[in-house]
């Protein structure tokens, strides 16, 4: 009933209070009982939190300091490349890491080994290297990697140059080189937003990318935002919580927002 947003679960809920507080940015993009169908049925606002994210998230969309970085790691192509279209026009650099940057570089016809690739997705990841060339934007790939012959604690691996990752090994994290070159990418911006780590740093001889990054944040002469479960966990393992501007409570929700797209529960609030 919640998940469908049913008009009588969402009445029954409304009948438990007299006002309606939304702060929950994080659940923002669902369509739900508790963020859309409630506030038919109350009077209904925004809450500070959520006011917070909806103002430094427009900030990146329509007026961000350039030059403007993007850094986009984690599991899943198609989950980071609706933002990279929307912000084509404001964005400089944008740097890759984690299991998607091995569909840019299978892309580029390096070899990746058996690293995660999104095989249906290397067309639109081929359009959008073509479409950054035109407006001259820096995509960077990792100029090395950390591999492994599996992912797990116990595994053996070792770093190599870029496309020449063997058969039956996988990237599990971004090597020195690709470290050193993201930390000057880094120092150069006035506007960064991160979203997903850079290797699979919950296992700690894969943890180097990911930490490095957040250091480099914490030092970077530019208006920080980071967002998504595993990034802001990050932060945390680097200990520099205190020192980016702004840590998003929403993953996919920032992502969504970035990418130009109607959030059902702030939608609700903005016909209210």
């Amino acid at each position: 009933e919640e998940e469908k947003n049913d008009q009588e679960f969402s009445e029954k809920l409304a009948k438990l209070a007299d006002f309606y507080v939304n702060d929950a940015f994080g659940t923002a993009h669902r369509a739900h009982s508790s963020t859309v169908g409630i506030t038919e049925f109350l009077p209904s606002a925004a809450g500070f939190l959520l006011e917070k994210e909806i103002k430094v998230l427009s900030k990146l969309l329509q007026n961000p300091e350039r030059p403007f970085l993007l850094i986009l790691g984690g599991a899943k192509v198609s989950d980071k490349v609706g933002v990279i279209k929307n912000l084509l026009d404001r964005i400089d650099t944008v740097i890759f890491g984690g299991a998607l940057s091995y569909t840019f570089v299978k892309a580029k016809n390096w070899e990746v080994g058996n690293s995660y690739v999104e095989y249906d997705k290397l067309d639109l990841v081929k359009g959008i290297l073509e479409e950054a060339r035109k407006r001259r934007i820096e995509l960077h790939t990792p100029l090395d990697h950390i591999i492994a012959n599996k992912i797990a604690a116990d595994s053996n691996y070792l770093t190599t140059e870029r496309g020449a990752i063997p058969s039956g090994w996988i990237g599990v994290d971004i090597g020195p080189k690709a470290i050193e070159e993201y930390k000057d990418c880094i120092k150069r911006a006035k506007t960064i937003f991160w979203n997903g780590p850079m290797g699979v740093f919950e296992i700690e001889p894969f943890a180097q990318g990911t930490m490095e990054i957040a250091r480099a944040l914490a030092s970077a002469d530019a208006y920080t935002v980071v967002g998504g479960g595993d990034s802001l966990a990050a932060v945390k393992k680097a200990g520099v919580r205190e020192k980016i501007n702004h840590l998003s409570t929403g993953g996919g929700a920032s992502l969504e927002f970035l990418e130009g797209r109607v959030l059902p529960g702030i939608a609700a609030l903005q016909k209210k």
